[in-house]
């Protein structure tokens, strides 16, 4: 089945562009969690809905056989995540606008904590690379927007499997009735057959 087979590719497709943001918003974490400070939510939010749907994707690709049973809810459960996916990104809207030559002058700077002004008002080496900075939270952005599209496709693609088993389900019973029906019919016949040889052999 095509959709079945999409949906693997698309699967595969997932954890390898859900690898990278993990990483790089794991860094994020690090760094906030090490100073003694809160992980702002344009970091937080967006880094979980990666890990949670880095997992999902990961379980349902390694049960596929069993998940075409369960089809509908992974459709489901791939829709929440794109929903999620697209409150991670609008966390971390504002870095599409931001210029990485420029990052200091961004309103990210002064909320990046040790990564951006309070870093570097301290001497924190976190701060000393304001571009790379920039660099990888566009990275993780794109990630984002990358996988809010992946997962919805998934969606589409996982209620397609539960249409075609349902359809497939309805074949099987609709076979199995027609079978039943006719071996009734031909225990039925062969019960006449034999009645009425009975009744020829009592004439005679």
């Amino acid at each position: 089945m095509l959709a079945s087979f999409f949906f693997v590719c698309w699967r595969i497709g997932q954890l390898t562009t859900l690898i990278p943001p993990v990483g790089i918003l794991a860094w994020f974490v690090d760094g906030f969690v090490k100073n003694n400070q809160l992980t702002p939510g344009f970091v937080m939010v967006l880094f979980i809905v990666s890990v949670l749907a880095a997992v999902w994707a990961l379980d349902t690709l390694l049960r596929h056989s069993n998940a075409k049973r369960s089809a509908l809810f992974i459709s489901f459960v791939d829709l929440c995540f794109f929903g999620a996916f697209i409150a991670g990104i609008y966390q971390l809207r504002d870095i599409a606008s931001s210029s990485c030559s420029n990052f200091h002058f961004s309103s990210f700077y002064v909320s990046l904590g040790p990564f951006g002004f309070a870093g570097d008002e301290s001497g924190n080496p976190l701060s000393v690379h304001l571009s790379r900075t920039c660099s990888l939270l566009k990275t993780a952005f794109a990630f984002g927007l990358m996988n809010t599209m992946s997962f919805f496709l998934t969606s589409i693609l996982a209620y397609l499997m539960h249409h075609h088993e349902e359809k497939h389900s309805k074949g099987e019973k609709s076979s199995r009735r027609r079978s039943s029906h006719s071996s009734r019919r031909g225990h039925s016949s062969r019960h006449h057959r034999n009645s009425s040889d009975r009744r020829r052999d009592y004439d005679v």
